[in-house]
């Protein structure tokens, strides 16, 4: 299994498209866990991200990477389960999330978006690099309890405290908690940006949404 993982961060890291979605496949149809194999995609989308800001990668390698994790993703997604069964009980609470602007990654935050959904909260994802006012709209528009920033390049740490303090500015922060994940967040991080809590990975999204949001 080790051998598969490293094999198949190797692949996506190295932009080899076809290869990385058919071990994945294999991967998932010889009884792979999901959730793991998630994981290791994410850990491919840290070097991705590294290489980008080293200057190595560009955009389009970004959007190519995008376009493998999406479709792992959309294989790995059914076979999540927490055992409580798809969509029971959507009363929760409901959980904006987007990736920030200046930042095209999403696999961090399409996991996180797939965990929620299979723990009962109703998750309204507004896609990648959106921009500030597309967050306050949708605030609007949906009156989230939760608001969930995501970002994977550093430079997504200001794009994280702009938006927060527009949320601000617009008298939506009140009544409602923000936090952020994605890359090497901390609490210096959660300090930058005014959020009220970071996660390091999917489950703890679950753990905060739930702690805020008693069923």
């Amino acid at each position: 299994m080790t051998d598969q993982k490293s094999k198949l961060i190797q692949l996506i890291s190295n932009m080899e498209e076809e290869p990385a979605v058919a071990l994945a496949r294999q991967m998932l149809d010889s009884g792979y866990n999901a959730l793991t194999l998630l994981a290791h995609c994410r850990e491919a989308m840290e070097i991705v991200g590294k290489r980008y800001e080293k200057g190595e990668y560009f955009l389009p390698e970004l959007m190519l990477a995008g376009e493998m994790l999406t479709a792992i993703g959309v294989m790995a997604k059914p076979l999540i389960n927490t055992g409580e069964g798809p969509g029971q009980g959507k009363t929760a609470g409901t959980v904006l999330m987007g990736t920030v602007h200046g930042d095209l990654h999403d696999i961090g935050k399409n996991i996180v978006t797939f965990m929620l959904d299979i723990n009962g909260f109703n998750v309204v994802d507004i896609g990648i690099d959106v921009p500030v006012d597309t967050f306050i709209d949708n605030i609007k528009e949906h009156n989230p309890q939760v608001i969930a920033l995501s970002g994977f390049l550093t430079l997504a740490f200001d794009s994280m405290k702009e938006t927060v303090e527009a949320i601000e500015a617009a008298g939506l922060r009140q009544g409602r908690k923000i936090m952020i994940g994605g890359g090497q967040v901390d609490e210096s991080i959660r300090q930058h940006t005014g959020a009220d809590a970071f996660g390091l990975n999917a489950m703890d999204a679950v753990k905060l949404c739930k702690g805020w949001l008693p069923a």
